[in-house]
């Protein structure tokens, strides 16, 4: 396969499938289209403004948005043709960490959104010794605007050079460095080329059902990963139109007005849109109430390719007509698949969400593999629940010795920025990159998560305690938002709890409950004796060793402000074991 550098992608739409809408985001309350033509051209203008400030080839440049917008895309496309590399940042992490990643990648300017990320930038540009100057999208009083840079563009006059510097580029050569967020330490710089990116945008666009020039997607996952920012690439190349959703709360509203035929997805967004429908499904009353769970039971019942049976189909039938056509119109009618990463997806989502048909497929992979390494598939038999799905094409996954899931391909990252030591601990002499993950592949060639390598750990008995496997069974229950197994070098697993606080103060209230605030209600007798039920009954599907013996709820919300998660929402392990080290003490008698 003929892989391409990322800034062609838009050229290539031009020349294949040209778009009105290639890029297109709501501005005052008006979605509004920015053509392939358009795009091509604002790109170009921003590569001549950028060397006519004196950009080089290698510098770097950060981009940090709060939300996906056309101009970031615009901004990616221009930096990238001067053979410089962007440096993404989530606007979330802490202005320490802002003053770290701007150092360590030595970037001379900074292109912000709106006036909070710019206030943050402000507050640590004195410690950033290489950084020139900011620029934002938005309109900020003292701050240049990024049209400066498309107006300084508009003289074509050095349009040879910038394309004798594209000519130049070569697909291996970097293209990016995007810095992991990590559970633990500083983040680190991954080095991804081109051919990284590209290879992996051409090879997935395979496993998603885009008609060529004709689909729409929505885009809200933060572009600042891989994840999504791969998948734009990926819409791009395939002449797909993106609309950048305003924020997660517009999101319903957003499916509607644009009816997409593919989105992105995390699994707690998933699970926060079932536990949104599920409640809606408790206020009906009568019939309608009974045929809304009936419909929900069979649904999380459904097995792929009617394996179930004609009479569980002909069933299934009935219940799409009656209760999950509403489903699938609140998403806006056309969605023909969802690809969920980033985290494991629960099983009973899987079932229930294709059931309804709204398909969802989980894929795998790491910001260290551009990022997808195997994606589940409807088309011709490459769909298993419970599975990450097949490898893509390319890419050869091997299981090492102690069950560790690793990956050689061309979307295996080229290493860690100004690390060598990191860079030798995580590819190995035979170009292996060591994912920490375990896992196995069945005989048909899915592939299946298990655990963290890292996160695994052992009780005093010298039992194995798989953390992930049990916390994802648990937060299966409506009552659990967040929950962290513990207990390495214990006697047992134990658990801190992040209630779901909506739905349990309206259980709550249900019950005539009194409380004055989240603290009153996480030490009420009868609201831990409900949580003792809920972790009883996913108890049962583990072996004696494993089960959780007791827990603590925590009144508080686990957020990426208060540093319990990555931006990514995963567990920052260590943090919340600190945070909450009186109830660590509480549970096992000792000091952590």
């Amino acid at each position: 396969m003929q892989y391409k550098r990322l800034f062609d992608f838009p050229h290539y739409q031009l020349e294949n499938f040209p778009r009105e809408d290639a890029l297109v985001s709501k501005v005052n309350g008006e979605w509004v289209k920015t053509s392939t033509e358009s795009f091509v051209e604002q790109s170009s203008a921003i590569s001549r403004g950028l060397l006519r400030l004196g950009v080089e080839k290698n510098d770097k440049i950060a981009i940090i948005s709060s939300t996906n917008r056309t101009e970031w895309n615009i901004v990616d496309i221009g930096i990238m043709q001067t053979g410089a590399q962007d440096v993404p940042i989530y606007p979330t992490i802490s202005e320490d960490d802002y003053a770290y990643v701007l150092n360590h990648s030595e970037s001379k300017y900074v292109f912000v959104s709106d006036k909070e990320v710019y206030d943050k930038v402000m507050s640590i540009k004195s410690q950033v010794s290489s950084l020139i100057d900011v620029y934002s999208f938005e309109d900020i009083d003292g701050c240049k605007s990024w049209k400066e840079i498309k107006t300084l563009g508009e003289d074509k006059s050095n349009q040879d050079t910038l394309e004798g510097i594209m000519g130049s580029i070569d697909v291996e050569e970097l293209a990016t460095l995007i810095y992991t967020s990590g559970t633990t330490g500083r983040p680190k710089g991954v080095m991804l080329s081109h051919k990284n990116i590209s290879s992996n945008a051409m090879i997935s666009a395979t496993r998603l059902p885009l008609e060529l020039g004709k689909s729409k997607a929505l885009s809200f996952l933060p572009v600042c990963h891989i994840y999504e920012r791969m998948l734009q690439y990926m819409y791009t190349y395939t002449g797909t139109g993106i609309y950048f959703a305003e924020s997660l709360e517009t999101i319903s509203d957003n499916l509607k007005e644009i009816s997409p035929e593919v989105m992105s997805a995390v699994p707690r967004l998933l699970e926060k849109v079932y536990d949104k429908i599920i409640a809606k499904g408790t206020d009906l009353t009568g019939v309608k109430k009974k045929l809304f769970f009936w419909a929900v039971e069979l649904g999380l019942e459904w097995q792929p390719y009617g394996a179930n049976g004609w009479w569980y189909e002909k069933k299934l039938g009935i219940a799409k007509k009656l209760i999950f056509s509403k489903w699938q119109e609140a998403l806006g009618g056309n969605l023909l698949a969802i690809a969920s990463g980033s985290a494991a997806l629960q099983p009973r989502l899987a079932r229930v969400f294709n059931a309804a048909g709204v398909p969802v497929m989980e894929g795998y992979g790491l910001t260290e593999t551009s990022p997808v390494i195997s994606v589940n598939d409807m088309r011709d038999g490459g769909f298993r629940i419970g599975t990450v799905g097949k490898m893509l094409s390319h890419t050869d996954v091997q299981i090492a010795e102690d069950g560790e899931i690793i990956i050689n391909g061309p979307q295996r990252m080229m290493g860690y920025f100004k690390d060598e030591e990191k860079t030798k601990e995580a590819i190995d002499e035979n170009g292996y990159f060591h994912t920490g993950d375990i896992g196995e592949i069945d005989a048909e060639g899915f592939l299946k998560i298990t655990d963290r390598k890292k996160e695994m750990f052992k009780t005093s008995g010298g039992k194995y305690i798989a953390p992930q496997v049990i916390e994802n069974m648990m937060k299966q229950s409506r009552f659990i938002e967040q929950i962290m197994v513990i207990g390495e070098g214990e006697k047992m697993p134990a658990a801190f709890i992040q209630p779901n606080f909506e739905f349990l103060t309206d259980w709550a209230k249900r019950k005539e409950i009194k409380f004055t605030d989240w603290d009153d209600l996480c030490s009420n007798e009868i609201v831990i004796s409900r949580f003792q039920r809920e972790i009883e009954e996913h108890n049962k599907k583990f072996g004696k060793w494993e089960r959780v013996k007791t827990f603590e709820l925590t009144p508080e919300e686990w957020t990426i402000d208060a540093e319990h998660l990555t931006p990514t929402l995963k567990l920052k392990r260590r943090n919340i074991k600190t945070r909450y080290e009186n109830l660590y003490h509480k549970i096992y008698g000792a000091k952590i």
